[in-house]
């Protein structure tokens, strides 16, 4: 498996490629945010391990410019800003998930070798629901044959509520299932992504599909 780590600091850059190619990963290091996009563009890797605050370019722009390159390896933003509004920049800039900083190793592992299952897992056939259609393959979504443009993160919560149909899905297992986290905190940015998503998928339909179970969660039916 092969990383890029970007990161200006490079005690913390040796720290985190130390802790890597120990695991078993090969680890390739940029300090800035034009040398990140030119490595990530040129190389393929598993995951990309992403500062935000950056010399050149910062880390937000490179992942945007990443992105528009056709770059899709999962990206982890590394942040010492931990506000909602600094967390929905990072993932819709095209972050996969994020990291506060400062952060134990083992949690950096474990994030990374999520990141790694998730783009390794088998993404299978179309999936559809009432006029919603799904494309795992090409990451695209369509509603009554109208494309609908959704962010990385947007697309992932969509997936998990029509692979979940008519179940009621609380806060703490879409945390889970499509951020990796547990804390209660979180929750608040799940309910601005939802709040994103019935925007995109419900607003111009009669027939809304994603609904709020009051005090638990939301669930994706008909009605």
């Amino acid at each position: 498996m092969r990383i890029l780590v970007v990161e200006d600091e490079k005690k913390v850059a040796s720290f985190i490629q130390r802790g890597l190619e120990g695991e078993g990963f090969s680890v390739d290091l940029a300090y800035d945010g034009e040398e990140g996009v030119e490595l990530g563009a040129a190389n393929t890797y598993d995951v990309i391990l992403m500062d935000v605050m950056l010399p050149k370019m910062d880390g937000l722009e490179a992942i945007k410019a990443l992105r528009s390159k056709g770059v899709s390896a999962p990206v982890l933003c590394l942040t010492a800003k931990d506000t909602v509004e600094d967390i929905v920049a990072g993932l819709d800039s095209g972050s996969d998930d994020y990291l506060t900083k400062p952060f134990a190793f083992a949690e950096l592992l474990a994030r990374v070798r999520s990141l790694v299952r998730r783009g390794t897992q088998e993404r299978g056939a179309e999936i559809t629901y009432a006029d919603l259609r799904l494309d795992p393959v090409a990451h695209k979504v369509w509603r009554s044959n109208s494309e609908i443009e959704l962010t990385a993160k947007e697309y992932a919560l969509l997936e998990y509520f029509m692979r979940n149909p008519e179940q009621t899905l609380t806060r703490t297992m879409i945390a889970e299932q499509v951020w990796d986290y547990t804390f209660d905190s979180f929750t608040n940015i799940i309910d601005v992504y939802v709040n994103y998503l019935r925007k995109k998928v419900d607003r111009d339909y009669s027939k809304k599909l994603i609904h709020t179970v009051r005090g638990v969660g939301y669930v994706l039916k008909e009605e």
